[in-house]
């Protein structure tokens, strides 16, 4: 059932995209990649991840983009106001499986969202993890998102490499897709994880990159997005083939999802 949680920390972040934080509800735990239905009564609700790490124990951060009726309300909230929230649903990213091997995030526009939760989950234990790497393509400069983080991310040891899709005045950075950056990257494919979330355009190519590199299928992780409305299995919104996103992902590893022609 939906429960109300007061706003903490409501922070701009871009034109379109807003930070908004809240002190987790009893008992709430979760794992990096899952999401929650967040609404207000009378506008509805929609699927949003979780961005914070779970082992933050103070607030639960969500990065919330304006793109409709429902979002644009929600930016209008303030610190002290109420959010109404259900979940978490789905199965979030395998943090178990990676320890003490290498990680490769790649993240397309508001998919480093998602990916910050786990980032943050892995830095915290910095030590039980080998290289850590992160390419993040956006549009433009302008949409680039936590850059305070990123350049802390890679005080902290991890490999930061930023990409715009066209050249911009001013950029000094790599201009292309974030692809572009796959093929520079060395890694030991055999002790290496991918995690990537972006858009499902931006998916058919990163796999295609990496198979080039020889990863493996079940060492490749990704963040489906689909239209999740229940967030329980029941109302199809969200099915693929014989699958329910909400339930069985949204993370899949590319080894359980290479027989389902819808999912990418």
């Amino acid at each position: 059932m939906p429960q109300a949680v007061e706003l903490e920390r409501v922070e701009r972040l871009t034109e379109k995209e807003t930070l908004f934080a809240f002190s987790p509800p009893e008992g709430f735990v979760f794992q990096p990649g899952q999401f929650l239905m967040v609404g207000l009564p009378g506008y509805g609700e929609a699927p949003i991840s979780i961005s914070s790490p779970p082992s933050d124990r103070k607030d639960v951060e969500l990065c919330i983009r304006r793109v409709g009726s429902l979002t644009t309300i929600l930016h209008r909230l303030q610190r002290g106001d109420a959010l109404w929230i259900r979940g978490p649903f789905g199965r979030g990213f395998p943090v178990e499986k990676m320890h003490r091997r290498d990680i490769l995030f790649i993240a397309g526009g508001i998919g480093l969202v998602p990916l910050r939760s786990l980032i943050k989950e892995v830095l915290s234990s910095r030590r039980g993890y080998g290289h850590l790497t992160l390419l993040y393509g956006v549009k433009s400069p302008e949409e680039i998102l936590f850059e305070e983080e990123l350049e802390r991310w890679q005080k902290e040891g991890m490999d930061v490499r930023l990409t715009i899709d066209r050249a911009h005045p001013g950029w000094k950075g790599n201009v292309g897709v974030v692809t572009t950056l796959v093929p520079r990257v060395e890694m030991d494919e055999k002790n290496t994880v991918c995690c990537i979330v972006g858009p499902s355009v931006m998916y058919k190519y990163v796999i295609l990159s990496l198979g080039n590199r020889s990863m493996r299928g079940e060492d490749i992780y990704l963040s489906l997005e689909r239209k999740m409305k229940c967030g329980m299995g029941k109302c199809g919104h969200c099915q693929i083939n014989s699958i329910y996103t909400c339930e069985e992902g949204p993370v899949f590893s590319l080894q359980e999802i290479r027989h389902l022609p819808e999912a990418i």
